[in-house]
């Protein structure tokens, strides 16, 4: 029997990186899985990749019209969510604050931090019904530092690391646990097609040499599974670096 067998995990930002790893990761494990991305081939293509176990859904996290059709879809499917995994999220530009422009702000913000708050929002009534449930933050060692990505990553990575925290305190008793892995330097494609302020870059670029080592996504993917895990069933409110030691240095 696998551990995840008889449940059901909505992973966002599922159509590449990480979000496609930890897919196939509960698949793997014995999860059905909903595979949301704002991109609808790629979803597809992740949906492909874990076979008959996947769903593919359309979803924007930063619409909240989105996310109920995305919550409604994966209900409508499976009957019901165990496990969310809140992965969606973009970059900045690297901008210091004085430099980035109001409209990346508010868009990595809506994205990062808007989003994953309306996912879990939608999510919640249905795991309060089942009383358990597990959710995994996608985070960032951004959230834990302030020189490790410009200033929208960075503030919305920590709110993140806040929301994490707040959800797993208010919802402890009713059987639902709320974690956060702090991903350092991992081979995705979520800088593909950037441009980075050359500025903000220069000054990040000392800290940004401290994580020496690159991560592949299935080992994030790994962290995340464990997370969701009932191996992991007293762990709640944690702050997970999966970093190769960044943070310890």
């Amino acid at each position: 029997m696998n551990a995840f067998d008889d449940r059901v995990a909505l992973v966002t930002g599922a159509g590449s990186g990480i979000g496609r790893a930890m897919a196939v990761a509960f698949a793997k494990a014995g999860a059905r899985v909903v595979a949301a991305d704002v991109d609808r081939a790629r979803a597809e293509e992740t949906a492909a990749v874990v076979g008959e176990a996947a769903l593919a859904v359309t979803a924007d996290v930063g619409d909240q019209a989105s996310v109920a059709a995305l919550t409604e879809a994966a209900i409508g499917a499976y009957g019901r969510i165990d496990v969310l995994c809140n992965n969606a999220g973009i970059l900045d530009t690297m901008a210091l604050p004085a430099e980035i422009a109001p409209e990346v702000w508010d868009r990595v913000i809506r994205v990062n931090l808007t989003g994953a708050f309306l996912v879990t929002h939608a999510v919640l009534p249905h795991l309060l019904r089942q009383g358990r449930g597990a959710i995994v933050n996608t985070a960032s060692e951004a959230g834990i530092r302030g020189g490790a990505a410009g200033a929208a990553y960075t503030a919305s990575k920590h709110g993140l690391i806040g929301l994490t925290r707040s959800v797993a305190w208010a919802y402890a008793k009713d059987g639902i646990r709320c974690n956060a892995i702090l991903p350092g330097p991992t081979a995705t494609n979520i800088a593909d097609g950037a441009t980075f302020d050359p500025a903000g870059a220069a000054r990040l670029s000392p800290v940004l040499a401290l994580g020496e080592l690159m991560a592949q996504p299935e080992q994030m993917a790994d962290a995340a599974l464990y997370l969701a895990s009932d191996a992991a069933s007293f762990v709640n409110g944690a702050i997970v670096p999966v970093d190769g030691g960044w943070s310890a240095g």
